[in-house]
This record gives structure tokens, sequence and C-alpha cells, in this order.
């Protein structure tokens, strides 16, 4: 006679679960894993586009209380999401590098030419193409560079990483006119730094000159440097 207590083949099957039964398991895992990444990246999008629009509203110095009411929620919520202000600091800057790298490869391709690219007019365009973006977001431009969320040295610098970018962009376009590679990227970090210093100081002036007549001038003091080694 069977013993009553001892478990069923079907009570068996309904404790151990079968092969499919742990593939099912892990696939409805993985689709709740992969469904709450998708909504954590668009909530911290939605943070980012928050802190943007806080900046714009309440100027570069804009503090996190700010922040997490134009994002409807609570700072505590915001943390969550970037750990801690730098986090958020980073964030932010990494949206206006996707907006600056494509400004400048779009006005990197301007002089292209069957024959070798128009240095000349790459760097009007260039210059033309920062400033633009400078005078157009000017306080998010300021946050950006006096990083008022951050209060310690970032180890890894994101708006150093930006400018090295647009560094290697235009360093690229210089080799195809000058012999020397090497030589090709301290003239593109010289441009971009030297741009980068004069729209710092140019955005800080209540007497600022017009953009185009920045643009001619940054222009032509670039291009007098620059013209004698052409080849």
């Amino acid at each position: 006679m069977a013993d009553p207590s001892a478990p069923t083949e079907a009570a068996d099957e309904r404790a151990v679960p079968t092969v499919g039964g742990v593939a099912d398991a892990v696939d409805a895992r993985d689709g709740r894993d992969a469904r709450w990444e998708r909504h954590r990246e668009e909530r911290r999008s939605e943070i980012v586009d928050a802190t943007i629009r806080a900046i714009r509203r309440h100027g570069p110095g804009v503090g996190m209380d700010d922040i997490a009411a134009e994002a409807g929620t609570s700072k505590t919520v915001v943390y969550r999401h970037f750990d801690d202000r730098a986090g958020l600091y980073r964030a932010v800057v990494a949206r206006i590098e996707s907006r600056v790298v494509g400004s400048v490869a779009g006005a990197l391709s301007t002089g292209a030419a069957p024959a070798g690219p128009d240095l000349r007019s790459v760097i009007a365009s260039t210059v033309e193409a920062y400033l633009a973006l400078v005078e157009s977001d000017p306080d998010l431009y300021r946050f950006v560079v006096t990083r008022p969320l951050v209060d310690r040295p970032l180890p890894d610098d994101p708006v150093g990483g930006t400018v090295s970018h647009v560094t290697t962009m235009l360093s690229g376009v210089l080799e195809t006119a000058l012999p020397d590679p090497a030589r090709a990227r301290v003239l593109a970090t010289a441009l971009v730094g030297s741009v980068q210093a004069v729209a710092d100081d140019w955005l800080a002036r209540a007497d600022r000159v017009p953009r185009d007549e920045l643009v001619d001038t940054l222009t032509a003091l670039a291009w007098s440097g620059l013209a004698p080694l052409v080849r």
C-alpha cells in the first residue's frame, strides 16, 4: 500500500519546475528587468530635461531644490537616479556634448571638396557653430563652465572630454592639409582652446561685439597662423 504522506508524481511536477518552466520564469524576470531599466533611463532623461529647464528659468546658479521642483519630484528621487550632484552635472554635460559635437561635425563638413577641404571655410564654420550655441543658450553654457552643482574636482572632467572630442575632430580635418599629424593636433588644440576662452569672455561682456564680427576676427587670426603651414 502506498504511503499517503509521500508526494505524488503530480505534486512533484508542481513542486519542481520543469526546464521549460525555469526558462519561462527567467524570461519573465529578464523582461521585468528590461522594462525597469527602460523606465530608469526614461526617468533620468526626464530629470535632465527638467534640469535644463530649471537652468533656463533660474540661471546657471540653479539649486537642487529648483531642479527637483521643475521635475515634479523630490531631491531624494533625483539622487536615487544620479547618486549625487556631480552625477547629474555629468548627465547634463553629456546632453550638451551631443549638441556641440553635432554642430561642429556639420561645420567641419562645410568646406568639403574633392581636392581637399577649404580650411578657411572650415574654421569660419566651426567658430560660427560654437559661438551660435553659446549665444543661443547662455545660462546653460555658464552652468556647464561654472559647475555650480560640483563642490570637488572631477577626475574625469566631462567638459575636458567634450573639448578633446572636438579637438580630435578638427585635427582630423587639418591632417588632410598638413604634412605632420602631430602639428595638426597642436594647431587644433590651440584653435579650440582660444575660441573657448574668447567665448567665455565674450559672453560675460555687456558690450560684446556682434557674433558675425567675432567670427570674422577669430577666423582671420587663426588663418594667419595656419595658412603658411598648409601644403
